[in-house]
């Protein structure tokens, strides 16, 4: 096979250590290495990027592990040219298959060019993914407890969700919060249609749950909104971008967001 890489370098990330082989490509077809394994603290893996610069490698090949191959990625990004590979990528490829994470294996695919590195994002873009994903992860959050509220409310007989399909909106809210504070009444005169719906069997036991809950799904919330704050902030640049997909009927902001 044909060499593309005179001097390369693979690696095989694991949670507490990092296994880098340097590989070199010698007259006749043959080909010297030398591994090392590192600890996975930062100041091991400045040791390993200062080792690799040492030994000249130029590129170098890191298999996409978990979430273990972000820091290693973060500090030799910019210093080599790095493929992040794809593990099924890796084993599609014919030849020795007994170990598949093997630092030596990945190295050897390198060198010849038989690996297909995965698109990988400036750090903005990454960290605005991050940003993006924390934000589903917190209305996932608040969905949850919105669901677990009902369940509250269903137990002490409180048929809040019967009459009003926002049953956690700002109207809504009024409900939980009146039997937290034990007033009676206070959202039933509202509407007639709502009295037989929050003539429930209401405990301490009740209150205490909602209360915590409550409080719980507000704090959430405050938390998404800080993060929403961040996201429009650091969305400046992409502002015409975000503008132009809201234009589309049933797009909005947040979804403009993850779009881009």
């Amino acid at each position: 096979m044909e060499v593309v890489y005179e001097r390369c370098a693979g690696l095989d990330v694991h949670k507490e250590s990092t296994t880098a082989c340097v590989l070199w490509a010698l007259p006749k077809g043959k080909k010297k290495q030398e591994k090392r394994r590192f600890a996975t603290f930062t100041q091991d893996l400045l040791a390993m990027a200062d080792w690799l610069r040492d030994s000249g490698v130029t590129h170098g090949a890191i298999e996409s592990t978990g979430v273990y191959w972000k820091p290693v990625w973060n500090i030799l990004e910019g210093q080599f040219e790095i493929l992040l590979v794809n593990a099924q990528h890796i084993k599609a490829v014919p030849g020795r298959q007994t170990d598949q994470k093997d630092s030596a294996r990945i190295a050897d695919l390198l060198q010849h060019g038989l690996l297909r590195g995965s698109f990988v994002p400036p750090t903005p873009v990454r960290e605005l993914r991050d940003l993006t994903r924390y934000r589903v992860a917190l209305a996932q959050e608040c969905n949850r407890i919105a669901n677990r509220v009902q369940k509250v409310l269903e137990d002490a007989n409180i048929k809040l969700a019967s009459v009003d399909t926002d049953s956690l909106g700002a109207p809504g809210r009024a409900v939980p919060d009146a039997i937290i504070q034990d007033v009676q009444g206070a959202v039933a005169r509202k509407r007639a249609e709502l009295r037989p719906a929050l003539e429930g069997r209401v405990t301490e036991h009740h209150r205490f749950l909602l209360n915590q809950l409550m409080t719980h799904l507000r704090f959430t919330e405050e938390r998404m909104d800080d993060v929403e704050k961040e996201i429009a902030r650091r969305m400046q640049p992409y502002r015409e971008d975000v503008e132009r997909l809201c234009s589309i009927p049933g797009v909005e902001r947040v979804t403009a967001w993850g779009l881009l």
